[in-house]
């Protein structure tokens, strides 16, 4: 049972020394009653130092299904993954099992490591020995459309 991959460098990845900046703007959006706008622009935004920590180490995959819908975890989201992160218990993790991806919230004790949808429809899956299993990285963020 393996809790880290360094098999995943032919993947995607980001490329830290690229810029891709986006206009940020200085005023908020009210999320209650509407302000005045001060329609100037403070300062462009590059996503990947806004959404990824650690650039070599990050790629982005598409979901598939429905198992994560409780988690806010939508069929056709991207998922941003950071395979130099600690995996920790109930963090959300993408998790290679017997060649299959997945994505699911993992719990670690002392017994056992099971892998949890965030949706009742589906069962936990519990890791046994017999099993290969990889966690290939930690979810940090998701991204969809509204």
């Amino acid at each position: 049972m393996k809790l880290k991959s360094d098999s995943l460098d032919k993947f995607f990845s980001i490329d830290p020394n690229k810029k891709q900046e986006i206009p940020l703007l200085s005023s908020r959006v009210s999320a209650g009653f509407p302000s005045s706008a001060e329609n100037y622009l403070e300062k462009s935004l590059d996503l990947n130092e806004l959404l990824v920590q650690h650039a070599a180490a990050t790629f982005f995959l598409k979901v598939k299904g429905n198992s994560m819908i409780n988690a806010r975890i939508n069929d056709g989201d991207i998922l941003i993954v950071d395979r130099a992160l600690t995996v920790r218990t109930n963090k959300i993790i993408i998790a290679r099992i017997n060649d299959e991806l997945t994505v699911k919230r993992i719990l670690i004790n002392a017994e056992k490591i099971s892998l949890h949808a965030e949706n009742d429809q589906y069962k936990p899956i519990e890791i046994t020995s017999e099993m290969d299993f990889e966690v290939w990285g930690v979810v940090t963020y998701v991204i969809h459309k509204v």
